[in-house]
């Protein structure tokens, strides 16, 4: 989720820090505001002492449970949303009874573990006597998904779902050129509407069969598309016949041993030993031009100074919470090449001083997540050189922590809700640290940058741009996937040079150039160049590069229509402009003829008054409709 003029990626360069709130101690790095005794540092009021709290206590029996459940883990603030992840994965789902159990055991009220519970989408919260669902499904709604014939599926599984079974529609689940998607528990299927279309004995089928995602088969794979750029990282959509159909899903990967073998942390090490100097890293990434890649563009060189010129200890948070709609490029790098973005962890970790990394995955990456625990283990074991502590953080379902204070909100146990700026994270961010944030695939290139030169990276480009960007690119298009082409490449060359063409029987329409936030732009504009700063003028921006092709069998309206109730269904409810803006939009997108008006006046709010980004960028569809498809919402 990203805005481009109020990017969340990095502040400006920070004046002297005015917060007068009394800095976290080095024993304290590791706990969340919200346990600290002052109530004005703290997320949460001060809980009461009293000889006996009020309201539910918990029994014995729950108490025991829960403890056996966590075992020796964490229980400290900030681990909060790991230890209601723990209990789910157990129970199948939460009921009142975990909650007051976990709140005793970890020092909270039941009121804070449940606000916080409830926030996210992905826990299912049930009565005490309510039975947990026997499996849940989760259909895609998704822009290419939907373009693929998710509603249909989604009847067909409600329709044939028997006792016990789920269905929900859940947004985009960052697999869009394999849809439509299903997600059976844990475990996605992929490509559906190339098996064939849906019926009551297909949906039955679907029910059947394994509900968590498989590890990968092979962890000695060549992947190195720095060594071939510009070229396409994945084509699909993939086939039903393939004869390991779990490839799809888990890909061969580039283990611990293979990376090292082929010179992996190499560069890390030298750095952090000193044989090469740390402002080596920065000279290179400064010439190569290299820009925040989760959307909002901010020059990854110049973020690092800013941090590094903080008060330590000072910390960094990694964000592949790639929430956005159509966005699937980090965890197409991630399940294929994990260690080359841990380098660049380590590189930056190095560079600018920080004592600690929170990585912050999104749950619907259950294959990445398992991967990332493995290939992490191994690092530990068998380090190349001094390691900063590693934690990684799950996600819960919420596209508002894509933005940088609604992610660190949530890394210390909260809901994701943004902050006000200032203080900027740089200043006063994770557990009230000055931190680093960046997005995956920033980190990704950085060993390549360093060691290739900074003119390998700056020397891609088209049309006065320069560097490389990844494009996850879907709908109707021939050949989806993720293709690493030049900045500043058009829509129609992305099209006909790396994906195949349009697909059979389709003339392009329109396109979203970043995801549901960046705006819908007519075909007559698939010439601009794909970059930073380019689109604006016409009302969208590049953001996380998310590009989803529509054709003449798509509205405009349509699509707008869907973004804007998403928007309203990720809404984190804390500001009125967004909270009430994007439902009244979606209700006002409704009508067959537009209030164009009153549409204007709830954009213009929206933009100037909202918080973060979502509210902000919300409005972008709304316009991009009325400027450049009128004819869709006018009589």
């Amino acid at each position: 989720m990203t805005t481009p003029d109020s990017p969340h990626d990095a502040p400006p360069k920070p004046a002297a820090s005015t917060d007068t709130r009394p800095a976290t101690d080095e024993a304290s790095l590791r706990r969340p505001t919200n346990a600290r005794p002052d109530a004005e540092a703290s997320g949460f009021p001060a809980r009461r002492r009293t000889a006996q709290s009020r309201g539910r206590q918990a029994d014995d029996a729950a108490l025991a449970e829960v403890r056996a459940i966590v075992a020796d883990a964490g229980l400290a603030a900030d681990q909060l949303i790991e230890r209601l992840h723990q209990i789910q994965d157990a129970c199948g789902a939460l009921h009142p009874r975990h909650l007051v159990a976990l709140a005793a055991l970890m020092g909270l009220t039941p009121v804070q573990v449940y606000e916080v519970a409830s926030f996210y989408h992905h826990f299912l919260i049930l009565g005490d006597d309510e039975p947990v669902p026997a499996l849940t499904l989760r259909v895609c709604d998704g822009p290419a998904c939907t373009c693929a014939g998710a509603d249909a599926w989604a009847r067909a599984l409600q329709e044939a779902a028997g006792p016990g079974q789920r269905v929900v529609r859940a947004p985009c689940v960052g697999r869009c050129e394999q849809a439509p998607v299903v997600v059976r528990g844990q475990y996605p299927v992929v490509a559906l509407t190339a098996a064939s279309q849906p019926d009551a004995a297909l949906a039955a089928e679907l029910q059947q069969g394994p509900v968590t995602h498989p590890l990968p088969l092979d962890d000695q794979a060549w992947f190195d598309p720095a060594a071939v750029a510009p070229c396409a990282i994945t084509d699909g959509p993939p086939s039903v016949d393939a004869p390991d159909p779990h490839a799809t899903i888990a890909p061969g990967y580039v283990g611990y041993r293979a990376y090292r073998e082929r010179g992996g942390y190499q560069l890390a090490a030298a750095v952090v030993q000193g044989e090469m100097p740390a402002d080596d890293v920065l000279t290179a990434l400064e010439a190569s031009g290299l820009r925040g890649l989760g959307g909002a563009g901010f020059a990854a060189a110049r973020k690092w100074r800013i941090v590094r010129e903080q008060p330590a200890p000072r910390l960094m948070a990694v964000n592949i919470d790639e929430g956005e709609p159509g966005t699937f490029k980090d965890r197409t790098y991630l399940e294929r090449d994990p260690h080359r973005f841990l380098e660049g962890v380590l590189l930056a970790a190095q560079v600018v001083g920080t004592e600690a990394v929170y990585i912050y995955l999104r749950d619907e990456y259950h294959g990445c997540r398992a991967l990332l625990q493995h290939e992490l283990a191994r690092l530990m074991q068998d380090p190349p050189c001094p390691l900063p502590r590693i934690e990684l953080r799950r996600g819960a379902g919420a596209y508002v922590c894509g933005e940088e204070s609604a992610m660190i909100e949530s890394i210390e146990g909260r809901r994701g809700e943004p902050r006000l700026r200032p203080p900027y994270i740089a200043q006063r961010g994770l557990f009230g640290r000055p931190t680093l944030e960046h997005n995956f695939e920033t980190l990704y290139w950085v060993r390549d940058i360093v060691e290739r030169g900074a003119a390998w990276f700056a020397g891609h480009g088209r049309h006065g741009r320069q560097g490389l960007r990844s494009f996850s690119v879907s709908g109707r298009v021939r050949s989806p996937g993720v293709k690493l082409a030049a900045a500043g490449i058009t829509l129609r060359e992305l099209i006909d040079e790396y994906c195949g063409g349009m697909a059979d029987g389709h003339t392009l329409y329109a396109f979203l150039p970043g995801g549901a936030s960046g705006g819908i732009l007519p075909a007559s504009l698939a010439d601009v160049p794909l970059d930073f700063d380019t689109l604006q003028p016409h009302g969208a921006f590049i953001g996380s590069a998310a590009v989803v092709v529509l054709s003449q069998a798509d509205r405009a309206r349509d699509v707008a229509l869907d973004a804007m109730r998403f928007f309203a269904a990720e809404s984190c409810g804390q500001c009125t402009p967004c909270r009430a803006g994007t439902e009244q939009a979606a209700r006002l997108m409704q009508a067959p003829n537009w209030d164009h008006a009153t549409l204007e006046d709830l954009s213009r709010v929206m933009v100037d008054a909202s918080i973060c980004g979502l509210g902000q960028a919300a409005p972008n569809v709304v316009r991009c409709v009325q400027r450049y498809f009128a004819h869709e919402v006018d009589a």
